[in-house]
């Protein structure tokens, strides 16, 4: 595994929530990290069937616009009883045409198991996917979990996405609930960043 030695890093996302997430997880290794809105970038097309996929195209693109090492995740909610679905389109759920709106994607979640009939518990897990791409070419591969359930209706005003529905295996509170230090201390995309740290150093 290679080791990330850079000092200013590209996460190639647009979504605020996200890129404050990289931040504190990113601020102990003194890596200064910038998202698409700072570059001006452009989302790219999300054209694949899978989460890693999507952060290769996301970190690939960042790369050739800026010339820095990029690092991009494709992250999803996986709802058992849907056969895993959102999945790689959770953001598409949300999307209305005048942007994204996760109350609406979260309510299709609801629908859809209700008209499934399928009892709770509503078994789930978050999945994050990251991609590190340097400017020659090299890569690495880092993916998370956090395993749990959806809930309905949405408690909290916490977080983003479809953090409202999901309780993480051994809590009773939603993402959307939890204080930023305790989401972020064992969240998806915490995970995926613990078996980043190999590259960072530690």
């Amino acid at each position: 595994m290679r080791r990330f030695t850079e000092k200013s890093l590209v996460v190639a996302t647009h979504n605020a929530g996200k890129l404050d997430e990289f931040r504190a997880l990113l601020a102990p290794f003194g890596v200064t990290v910038t998202g698409n809105a700072d570059h001006g970038l452009p989302e790219p097309e999300e054209t694949e069937d899978t989460f890693v996929g999507n952060a290769r195209i996301k970190a690939r693109a960042a790369v050739a616009a800026t010339g820095l090492p990029a690092l991009a995740d494709d992250s999803g909610l996986e709802v058992f009883d849907l056969g895993g679905q959102p999945g790689v389109h959770t953001a598409d759920w949300a999307e209305t045409g005048e942007g994204r709106d996760f109350d609406i994607a979260m309510e299709r979640v609801h629908r859809e198991l209700t008209a499934g009939n399928h009892p709770a518990p509503h078994g789930a897990r978050f999945c994050c996917t990251l991609v590190l791409c340097w400017p020659d070419g090299h890569e690495e591969v880092f993916e998370g979990h956090a395993q749990g359930q959806v809930v309905w209706p949405m408690r909290g005003a916490r977080g983003h996405g479809y953090d409202p529905i999901f309780v993480p295996e051994g809590y009773d509170v939603t993402f959307a609930e939890m204080d930023a230090e305790t989401k972020n201390g064992m969240s998806h995309r915490a995970r995926a960043v613990e078996k980043l740290r190999a590259c960072l150093g530690e």
